[in-house]
């Protein structure tokens, strides 16, 4: 009896009986494909044009404001991107060197964020002798909204 409750007002949840299977669709990406530059990619969520299907025909044209933190973030966006496409692609030399370049730029730009702003997170170096983690401000509240 309890179960049937549970059941019946949506606690509880299964598949009926005749449930069809998913038919998911992951699109390969040939060698060397065509890359949005990083900045519209983190607002598409792709690097690459080829896997950029938006659901339901919904395209994000916002842009992201261009403060210290977001440059930053679209870097480590496009890192991550392509280190997944390198995954599968792991001799596409072009694709290789765009990445070590832009982890080159977002070690340059971390440590100048950390050096105007403090450490962005834990696993950033301090600049001083003591734990600074919980001093004002905080990145969201000074440079990470801001231009600088």
């Amino acid at each position: 009896m309890e179960q049937r409750m549970r059941s019946q007002n949506g606690t509880e949840g299964k598949l009926p009986a005749s449930a069809p299977l998913a038919n998911p669709f992951v699109p390969f990406q040939l060698e060397n494909p065509p890359k949005y530059e990083a900045r519209k990619g983190i607002v598409r969520g792709t690097l690459f044009p080829g896997l950029d299907l938006p659901f339901m025909g919904m395209v994000n044209q916002n842009e992201l404001p261009v403060t210290p933190k977001t440059e930053l973030q679209v870097m480590h966006f496009a890192i991550q991107e392509l280190a997944l496409y390198l995954d599968t692609h792991r001799d596409d030399r072009e694709a290789l060197q765009l990445y070590r370049q832009y982890q080159d730029l977002y070690h340059k730009g971390m440590m100048e964020y950390t050096r105007k702003c403090g450490p962005l997170n834990h696993s950033t170096p301090g600049q001083s002798d003591s734990y600074d983690w919980l001093d004002d401000p905080w990145p969201w509240e000074y440079c990470g909204n801001k231009e600088g």
